[in-house]
């Protein structure tokens, strides 16, 4: 068994971004900026775009973050999204979800201009990456399939199974996956799957977005398969400061000795995430 180390491929690839954004920066007198909206105080939403600003320092980006209350209205958040829609300093940017229950997050993905929709969630990305024409890909589908390509994994004509149909994992990996660049024949499942265990054991790579944790177990998996988690579901435990850690969809410790490869949570699939939002802001810089 072989662990993907998302932080490790995650480090190297942000060396190589550092040197085009001083590059963009000589060329045109600023770094390519990123913007992250965050509205309430969710613990992991807090973290996560903590680590967005950290990763925007790292690699010599612009970042700047907009906070919004927990109660704030649609009337402010659109106004901030137009102010960045329009703003020429400001490259690319997100709305960190989830987003409180007063808001439609699709309408605000919608909201988001195309050619700023650095997460990659706007139906005019999504339609593009669909039927292969250049777009922002949404972020973890694409980080997944850097790993994949880093770790040399071969995929043409291996059978993926994907658990879960999200809009913002499931349903773009599985296309990504069954493009011509990763050739895989892919199944989708979710919760109305009668068969998953059957389907999940024909998997040669078997990819879960559910967020439930330790749904799949090692009976579900054959010998041999790359299992990449995408789960990150925060659960209680002794055994850290906070009184929680992040588990993913994997048992892992029974699971992994089946497997030829396999993700941590965390530091798997999650600094890939991070690392395809810098990717996609350079793009837009450039």
């Amino acid at each position: 068994m072989k662990l993907i180390e998302g932080n490790k491929i995650a480090k190297e690839i942000k060396e190589e971004i550092k040197i085009k954004s001083l590059q963009i920066k000589e060329k045109r007198g600023r770094a390519p900026h990123l913007a992250a909206v965050l509205v309430g105080h969710d613990p992991g939403s807090e973290s996560y775009v903590s680590y967005k600003i950290k990763d925007c320092q790292e690699v010599r980006f612009e970042s700047s973050l907009i906070r919004l209350n927990e109660d704030a209205t649609e009337e402010e958040l659109y106004e901030i999204i137009d102010k960045l829609n329009s703003d020429p300093l400001v490259d690319g940017f997100i709305v960190q979800l989830p987003l409180p229950q007063q808001f439609n997050e699709q309408k605000v993905i919608e909201a988001i201009k195309p050619e700023k929709d650095v997460d990659g969630f706007h139906p005019m990305n999504v339609g593009k990456m669909t039927i292969g024409l250049d777009a922002f890909k949404s972020a973890t589908p694409m980080g997944i399939t850097i790993l994949l390509k880093k770790y040399g994994i071969e995929t043409s004509g291996k059978n993926c199974v994907i658990i879960g149909r999200s809009n913002i994992v499931g349903r773009p990996l599985s296309i990504l996956m069954s493009q011509k660049e990763m050739n895989s024949t892919v199944t989708v499942v979710h919760s109305r799957t009668k068969n998953i265990k059957e389907i999940c054991l024909s998997a040669d790579i078997l990819i879960t977005a559910m967020g439930k944790p330790n749904f799949v177990t090692a009976d579900m998996v054959k010998q041999g398969a790359v299992v990449i988690d995408v789960g990150t579901t925060r659960v209680k435990s002794d055994k850290t400061k906070s009184g929680f850690k992040l588990s993913g969809d994997v048992d892992f410790e029974n699971v992994a000795e089946k497997c030829s490869y396999i993700t941590p949570v965390p530091g798997g699939v999650g600094p890939m995430t991070r690392l395809a939002l810098l990717l996609n802001t350079l793009e837009a810089a450039k």
